[in-house]
């Protein structure tokens, strides 16, 4: 393939890598938009925040107990056989919580409604990121690197994008308009994804069945395909949480994400309170933009080292930021900038996560293991938009813009454990590191 000075144009050069990646940056839309929507949807209605953020918990930790499920069903079938299927069920889902939100259906009926919602969804950063490791499978130019930075820049901009259509509609349109448009995104990109085949990794079933007909004799490792042992059961049936480290990045994920959604909490009760309501979109936007700069700059460099390090070094960064946070908070546009450039850090850390998981697990288990990522920032969500949310009631936004850079430093000190750990580490599979 012919070198391109940017990795990020190299990316693209792959055949219907443009394709799925702009397709599930589509789908991922409700990323954006669903947190903020139900609080939102659900203040107006109730004026009560702690109601609001327990409406939020109960969808993200739904969704949290069922992502790895998911997981492992797309790893073993194939993404396309179940993601057709649980792509139609979601969107139902989405949409019955919407109208019943729009005819205000009492709370203990929403709050079962947001708890099916969170049933029905599924991780679509996971499988992008698994799509990139199977396209770049036989490149050696570091080149993952710069997708999964991508990746975690095209969060930042659904992140960006989400927060402003939510609080544009929620006040311009109507309190709950803002929870139908995610239904629709989330449609339209999860089709045009599953329909590019080309670019779909193989099924553990089906991959497995082609290495048996093919050799029954010993083990071949080129890497990618699925080896004999498979079919024994063994790997192909280890769980993601098994390999080094992933367990510890489960927690650190938990722990860390508490932050995101005590910031969007707490600056939309900040906002709220000045009577500028209308700047919570682009106040939470200016934090994303931090990140997606930080996406492009971590993408284009080649990391040197333990993963862990820059871990630990981006999360002591990120809880500065956050003091800085609460330092500012009472003047809008210092917080905007602080957020800017405290966003820096934010792709990074998501980056570096992503990649120490392709570097632990087997590829088969890789949607799985990039899963857990994903279900830990959603219980780290709903507890802090929990904790955010009872703060606010009793110590107001001041109170509850101090919670991220607590739970943010509790992050570091697993983040270097992790970083000690990996030394010595050992694959539960093969016995190697």
């Amino acid at each position: 393939m012919k070198e391109s000075r940017s990795p990020f144009l190299r990316l693209f050069a792959y055949p219907d890598a443009a394709g799925f990646c702009l397709a599930a940056v589509l789908a991922r839309l409700p990323l954006g938009m669903m947190g903020l929507g139900i609080v939102l949807a659900l203040n107006n209605i109730y004026d009560n925040w702690t109601s609001a953020g327990l409406m939020s918990a109960v969808y993200t930790l739904s969704a949290a107990l069922v992502t790895p499920v998911y997981a492992r069903l797309f790893d073993r079938f194939g993404q396309r056989r179940v993601g057709l299927v649980a792509l139609l069920v979601q969107t139902l889902a989405i949409l019955g919580f919407a109208f019943a939100a729009m005819w205000k259906v009492p709370l203990g009926v929403l709050f079962v409604l947001a708890a099916l919602m969170g049933l029905t969804q599924f991780a679509f950063g996971a499988l992008v990121r698994t799509r990139w490791a199977w396209v770049l499978r036989d490149d050696r130019t570091n080149l993952l690197n710069t997708a999964y930075a991508l990746e975690s820049g095209l969060d930042e901009c659904v992140f960006i994008l989400g927060p402003i259509l939510s609080a544009y509609l929620a006040t311009s349109v109507s309190p709950v308009s803002q929870l139908f448009l995610p239904a629709a995104a989330l449609l339209v990109g999860g089709l045009a994804f599953f329909s590019m085949r080309s670019t779909e990794p193989p099924a553990i079933v089906k991959a497995v069945s082609a290495t048996t007909r093919a050799a029954d004799h010993s083990p071949v490792d080129d890497g990618g395909s699925v080896r004999p042992e498979d079919s024994n059961g063994r790997r192909g049936s280890l769980s993601a949480l098994a390999y080094p480290g992933i367990l510890l990045l489960f927690v650190i994920f938990i722990v860390f994400n508490m932050s995101f959604s005590a910031v969007d909490v707490s600056v939309t009760a900040l906002t709220k309170a000045m009577g500028r309501e209308g700047a919570v979109g682009i106040q939470l936007a200016l934090f994303a933009l931090g990140s997606l700069c930080g996406a492009m700059i971590f993408g284009s460099v080649k990391l040197k080292g333990s993963r862990w390090r820059y871990l630990a070094f981006f999360l002591a960064l990120l809880t500065v930021g956050y003091v800085v946070f609460r330092l500012v908070m009472d003047n809008l546009v210092l917080l905007g900038v602080a957020e800017v450039f405290s966003g820096l850090c934010v792709s990074p850390i998501f980056a570096t996560g992503n990649l120490i998981v392709r570097e632990s697990v087997d590829p088969h288990a890789l949607t799985e293991g990039l899963s857990w990522l994903s279900t830990g920032g959603s219980v780290g969500t709903s507890l802090g938009s929990t904790l955010a949310g009872i703060a606010l009631d009793r110590f107001g936004p001041h109170g509850g813009m101090t919670i991220p850079a607590i739970v943010t430093c509790c992050a570091i000190p697993l983040a270097l454990l992790g970083w000690a750990k990996s030394w010595g580490s050992v694959d539960p599979a093969n016995g190697r590191r």
